[in-house]
């Protein structure tokens, strides 16, 4: 992954889609916001008790980082839900009383757009379809995985979009690691058709889960790419539930650019 700095805000880049200068997107680190401790700092969650002023703040930090675009956001439930974003006017990026959507991924054709996840141990999946143009952005838990949140929304992409797995880009950022992702009761809590992705008696390594689902929905394996990055293990960078449990979320972003950057068109 690429590491890039702006406007006081650190994010990563995923270097098959950053070959893109169609779509921007960034995978945000903790750093450079204004929420205090737990929170801290670039919290962008109004869910999670923390300053609703400091959120929007952060909210805006971030859209500032990503040109100043309509972020949107959906209001994840940890299921399979996609929605399509289309014309429709965005929900407020700065307001918690804004009615986002029920959702945990969403697609979009439409520019300007920027679909927004927020994550701390989850996985977020960003996937954009080269030939057609249309970008996604997935909240997918372990109850995602289960649910193949990710391979549900890949059909509605061919369903709405006419999108090919052929012609995607997946990238998975980071996450809750196979190193951490503990589930003692996991006979109770996950269907006995994941158990071959059991490591170590009671540990799970669901980033290969995701990139099975991807596989089987088409998208080619080359094309797959995944930070790596276990948000437990780096809760210096990112902001992580199973490790510090009261905290913030960070943003997961992508979205079509409404002109190439100047750069790109020289």
């Amino acid at each position: 992954m690429i590491l890039r700095n702006k406007n006081g805000l650190a994010y990563y880049q995923f270097e098959h889609l950053a070959a893109f200068p169609e779509i921007q997107h960034g995978i945000f680190t903790r750093g450079g916001g204004h929420s205090q401790a737990p929170f801290h700092r670039l919290n962008v969650s109004f869910a999670v008790g923390d300053d609703p002023e400091h959120v929007g703040r952060n909210r805006q930090l971030v859209a500032g980082c990503m040109e100043g675009k309509d972020l949107v956001f959906a209001h994840q439930v940890h299921g399979d839900t996609v929605r399509v974003i289309d014309g429709a006017p965005a929900p407020a990026p700065v307001s918690g009383t804004a009615a986002a959507p029920v959702g945990d991924a969403m697609v979009t054709d439409r520019t300007a757009k920027l679909l927004v996840v927020q994550v701390a141990d989850c996985q977020p999946i960003l996937l954009f379809d080269t030939g057609r143009r249309v970008v996604a952005n997935i909240h997918s838990g372990w109850r995602g995985s289960v649910a193949n949140v990710a391979g549900r929304t890949l059909q509605v992409m061919r369903e709405r979009f006419g999108c090919s797995g052929r012609d995607v880009l997946a990238g998975v950022g980071p996450s809750l690691g196979p190193c951490c992702a503990e589930f003692v009761n996991y006979r109770d809590e996950i269907p006995r058709e994941l158990w071959g992705y059991r490591r170590n008696s009671v540990f799970f390594d669901f980033w290969a889960v995701t990139r099975d689902q991807l596989i089987a929905a088409g998208v080619p394996a080359e094309h797959i790419q995944a930070s790596g990055i276990c948000t437990k293990c780096r809760t210096d960078r990112f902001f992580s539930y199973r490790g510090e449990r009261r905290t913030g979320r960070f943003p997961a972003v992508i979205g079509i650019r409404q002109s190439a950057p100047r750069e790109a068109r020289s």
